[in-house]
């Protein structure tokens, strides 16, 4: 058999079993955090700098700079960056979003059907590598002078491309090595990555923007790249590469023992054994389901297709749900500086600060989500109150949010909260639940190509959204966009909100 164990773990100190398997799975949830944060981090930085590439002139850069005066006295664009410093920048700057993020989707299908045939440390470490590269390159044009449309946005779709690389595998990675009991929990904190890293990328961004806006991809770049070589070294995405346990997938409390033809049942509910020592307890194999069989069978799973993850129970409508409500979310990472900017009048390292309220908010609204859907058990349900809530806040937002920085602020993080939470939870455990399906008999092989085919779905909604932001000349117009499609988000789940509450009602009538 090929060892494919990564060559960083040899210089680790051995472990005891238990330990091991604790060790692993906390290394492994740490290290694609990092791993994802770096994706987002690298995704930032055009929103920011959009904000210098064309500006009004006659104003000074930032508070307390000098006034740069034109050639001729008049221009207002002359300090602008060529090509964007022409009357139609908007369009010009929305198609840098549209390459980026139509190339991301295109990859995003694919992706995840490459990762499940490929060893994920090389797809993933990889990947990391020419995120890096490609987004330290955009970053040249700056030093290098360059003008040409036709440069950055050729970056911008070979960015897309390896962009694409990141969500699938991280998605399996986690997925492989944590079953279903607290999964919501459990990822809703782990995906805090993605705002995490659109504050970093903010902040980063923003500290070079007003100076040296080469800078605020290059440093971006050169840390994606570092984290991409560590993650070749480090990486265990199988929990079988380092002789770990199988993680329960159904919630069934049973988990497959690695090297053995039995399982062990994890239930904390029943007695421990007669020494105390252990709360693992033997059953006979012919005894489980076949879908624990299958688990144990993990070698010799085969990859489904990407037309077959679509007649997975519930992979469609939470795709068609997630291309709406990334629609809104990435309309928000794309232009939110931008908007703040023009509504609020700040200038451009100011505005990228206060944008970043809006990550914050989708920490809180992932995490959220995911505690009140394993709590309640209805991830449909969950998405559908918190996509009700989100409209009237955005329609709040777009009338007071520039009254002042602490309507800004508040309504930012509120309008965080209510639009990331159900993106965070659809791309994270209900993709990981859908992957894991038990109509699939333990075939956890099918997770990348589930996990691509939702994300590659809500992908194509967020290169529509920023494109039609880009194309829309008023932002309140925009803000209707957005509202409509939120609504449309929560319609494409009416039909799985109902059967969970007539489930729920169902079994509440059993125990009664």
């Amino acid at each position: 058999m090929v060892n494919r164990k990564p060559p960083g773990i040899y210089v680790l100190p051995s472990l005891s079993r238990e330990s091991r398997n604790v060790a692993y799975r906390a290394w492994i949830l740490i290290l694609t955090f990092l791993v994802y944060t770096c994706y987002h981090m690298s995704k930032k930085p055009v929103s920011v700098v959009k904000n210098v590439l064309y500006r009004n002139c006659s104003v000074p850069i930032k508070e307390g700079y000098e006034l740069e005066i034109a050639p001729d006295n008049t221009s207002t664009t002359f300090c602008d960056w060529a090509p964007f410093d022409q009357p139609n920048h908007k369009q010009l700057l929305g198609s840098l979003d549209l390459a980026f993020l139509f190339s991301y989707a295109f990859g995003m299908f694919f992706s995840g059907h490459i990762a499940e045939r490929l060893n994920l440390r090389y797809f993933l470490s990889g990947g990391m590598m020419l995120v890096g590269i490609f987004t330290a390159a955009f970053g040249m044009g700056y030093f290098f002078n360059i003008h040409s449309i036709y440069f950055y946005v050729g970056i911008q779709v070979v960015s897309g491309l390896v962009q694409s690389s990141g969500w699938p595998s991280v998605v399996t990675c986690v997925g492989n090595w944590y079953g279903k009991g607290k999964r919501g929990l459990i990822m809703g904190i782990w995906n805090s990555h993605t705002s995490v890293g659109n504050i970093l990328g903010s902040l980063i961004a923003g500290a070079f923007v007003t100076t040296s806006w080469g800078w605020s991809f290059a440093v971006p770049g050169l840390i994606t790249f570092g984290i991409g070589v560590i993650v070749f070294f480090f990486l265990v995405p199988d929990p079988e590469d380092v002789g770990c346990d199988m993680p329960d997938q159904h919630g069934t409390h049973v988990v497959a023992e690695h090297g053995t033809n039995k399982t062990l049942n994890i239930d904390p509910t029943e007695p421990s054994s007669e020494d105390g020592d252990d709360l693992y307890h033997e059953q006979s194999y012919s005894s489980i389901d076949a879908s624990t069989q299958a688990l144990i069978k993990h070698k010799q799973e085969k990859p489904i297709t990407i037309w077959g993850a679509f007649f997975i129970p519930g992979v469609a409508e939470f795709s068609l749900c997630l291309f709406c409500a990334k629609l809104v979310s990435y309309t928000f990472l794309f232009w939110l500086p931008n908007y703040i900017e023009h509504t609020a009048h700040y200038d451009a390292e100011k505005s990228a600060d206060v944008s970043t309220l809006f990550d914050v908010g989708g920490i809180v609204g992932g995490i959220a989500a995911g505690l009140i859907s394993d709590n309640f058990g209805g991830r449909a349900t969950t998405c559908a109150v918190m996509l009700i809530l989100a409209a009237p806040v955005m329609y709040i937002y777009n009338l007071y949010g520039s009254l002042s920085l602490a309507h800004s602020i508040g309504l930012s993080f509120a309008c965080g909260t209510l639009v990331n939470g159900p993106y965070a939870l659809i791309t994270t455990a209900v993709s990981a639940d859908l992957g894991t399906h038990k109509v699939l008999e333990g075939n956890t092989k099918a997770l990348a190509t589930v996990t691509a085919v939702i994300d590659g779905t809500g992908s194509i909604g967020a290169a529509i959204g920023p494109l039609l932001a880009g194309l829309i000349p008023v932002w309140n117009d925009v803000f209707i966009m957005l509202i409509i499609s939120d609504i449309l988000a929560l319609l494409c789940l009416i039909r799985l909100v109902y059967k969970e509450l007539r489930l729920d009602r169902l079994l509440g009538c059993t125990g009664d």
